[in-house]
């Protein structure tokens, strides 16, 4: 049976573990024996408390594995991924990088590996959809919209955070780039907010975040493309509000002798506001809009997903759909359905025939449905 070592045990992380021990020996690492501990209950699964950000430790734990998951922070992900790939492992990871990752093309290929960054829900899913839309039809524009919610608003955030809220505050302040004409556009993350209605949910406010990544480069026979975060209407106020008091500065101030980060203070006080509390509901919300001609025809494919929380495996919605879609292209790796070398964005992989009809199957026996309809213009 093949081996694969999912690095960090968080909610994603754990979810990954629990999907891929059903049909391979999984090795969950993390630094925490907390986040380890539920998943000491699944016999399958072994589990190493250890710091993978040490590179001798990450080579000894992922010495005999076929492929490596990497769900760790994204401030640690980088150096994680250089490491895992010096190692000649074969990656699938999920972490928002701020860096650019696809420097590390020749350093993968010189290791015969396979490298698919990005890999959650957008980016991601969205990607391999964007892939295979791209090789079947002229594509002159692409909108989409994502979000994680608590089904519960509660104040004063009225948001719950089913991963690192590190990670969520980076999506608040790295600068977010869209396409217009031909032309990247950079503008402050949480600009342009918009409201829009949603079956089942209600008015949502929709905000400029960095959410494009590759597809910038990788698709630039697009005019157009745009990605927006989706929040509870009012959310992104409070959180401005944050940013022009000071309390997400990065930079150390003196308080009564001690220097402290006021980011770092803050996001310790947001990870305990906004921990998603076991067995709380939540949902996941994705809208994709592509504008393009087919056989001289003009038309919309637009996909939505709504999904909840599973009460049945105890796993939040953002776990499940983020995860899966990395344990999709991890059974791809593993079962020979993608197995060129390098590092690659799912939007490359979604171009290779069968790819993009595995995600979607990978992903409807979890009963994770992506619900498509094509408009004529």
């Amino acid at each position: 049976m093949k081996k694969i070592t999912v690095l960090g045990a968080g909610m994603v992380g754990s979810a990954i573990a629990i999907d891929l021990a059903k049909s391979y020996d999984v090795t969950a690492v993390d630094l925490k024996n907390d986040s380890l501990e539920k998943l000491t209950k699944n016999l399958k699964i072994e589990t190493v408390c250890t710091d993978v950000t040490k590179e001798d430790e990450l080579a000894k734990v992922i010495k005999d594995s076929d492929l490596v998951v990497s769900a760790v922070p994204g401030f640690l992900g980088f150096q994680t991924m250089v490491n895992v790939i010096k190692s000649g492992k074969d990656l699938v990871d999920i972490s928002f990088l701020a860096e650019d990752v696809l420097q590390l093309d020749s350093l993968a290929k010189e290791k015969n590996v396979t490298v698919v960054m990005d890999c959650g829900v957008a980016p991601g899913m969205s990607n391999i959809i964007l892939g295979y839309h791209n090789e079947h039809l002229n594509i002159e524009k692409i909108d989409y919209y994502v979000g994680g919610l608590p089904k519960e608003r509660t104040f004063p955030f009225e948001y719950k955070a089913p991963f690192s809220p590190c990670d969520v505050i980076e999506e608040y302040t790295r600068p977010a780039r869209y396409v217009e004409n031909g032309n990247i556009i950079t503008k402050p993350a949480m600009s342009d907010v918009e409201l829009l209605d949603f079956a089942n949910i209600g008015t949502l406010e929709a905000f400029n975040s960095d959410g494009l990544r590759s597809l910038i480069y990788t698709m630039k026979n697009i005019p157009d493309m745009k990605e927006k975060t989706l929040r509870y209407p009012g959310h992104i106020n409070t959180i401005q509000k944050f940013f022009a008091a000071g309390f997400l500065d990065k930079k150390s101030i003196n308080v009564k002798g001690i220097e402290i980060s006021p980011f770092d203070f803050t996001t310790e006080l947001l990870y305990k506001a906004w921990k998603l509390n076991p067995g709380e509901k939540e949902f996941t919300i994705l809208k994709i809009i592509i504008t393009g001609i087919e056989n001289g025809n003009r038309k919309q494919i637009i996909y939505e997903l709504y999904d909840e929380y599973d009460e049945v495996e105890n796993i939040s919605s953002m776990a499940r759909t983020t995860g899966f879609t990395a344990t999709a292209a991890a059974e791809m790796i593993l079962n020979n359905k993608f197995n060129l070398k390098g590092m690659f964005p799912p939007e490359l992989i979604g171009k290779y025939p069968g790819c993009y009809e595995y995600l979607l199957q990978h992903l409807s026996e979890r009963n994770i449905v992506l619900n498509k309809n094509v408009k004529m213009l």
